[in-house]
């Protein structure tokens, strides 16, 4: 059974950073490409970003391109979103994904696993 589980989520003041982290089991994870996307109330689950299965190649999301980083552990099957310059926008709910496709990719409907997610909330 395939598990994802999400933490680090948190509160914090505009311009702080956060640091996520999704933790995988069930998987061949070195075999899956990872990705972050986030859900605000009342919206669309967002692309935020993906990286590949030996970490060599990553894509963000326009709207947090300097300032997130996705990285990954697959010795320790965990995949990393650091957040930086934080902003009132990035709050959300945000999701850890598994693909089984061998290429980056930013599409919700592309991924098999999810997590259950973790709040940010950046006040202003």
């Amino acid at each position: 059974q395939v598990q994802l589980v999400e933490s680090g989520g948190g509160l914090v003041q505009a311009g702080g950073s956060l640091r996520l982290s999704c933790a995988a089991s069930g998987l061949t994870f070195s075999r899956h490409v990872m990705g972050w996307f986030r859900q605000a109330p009342g919206k669309e689950r967002e692309f935020v970003a993906t990286i590949s299965w030996s970490g060599s190649s990553t894509r963000y999301a326009d709207s947090v391109k300097g300032r997130f980083t996705i990285s990954r552990d697959n010795t320790k099957h965990t995949v990393y979103l650091q957040m930086n310059s934080l902003k009132p926008e990035d709050t959300a709910v945000y999701y850890c994904a598994a693909s089984k496709l061998p290429v980056v990719i930013a599409t919700v409907r592309d991924y098999d696993y999810w997590g259950q997610g973790t709040q940010v909330t950046v006040s202003s």
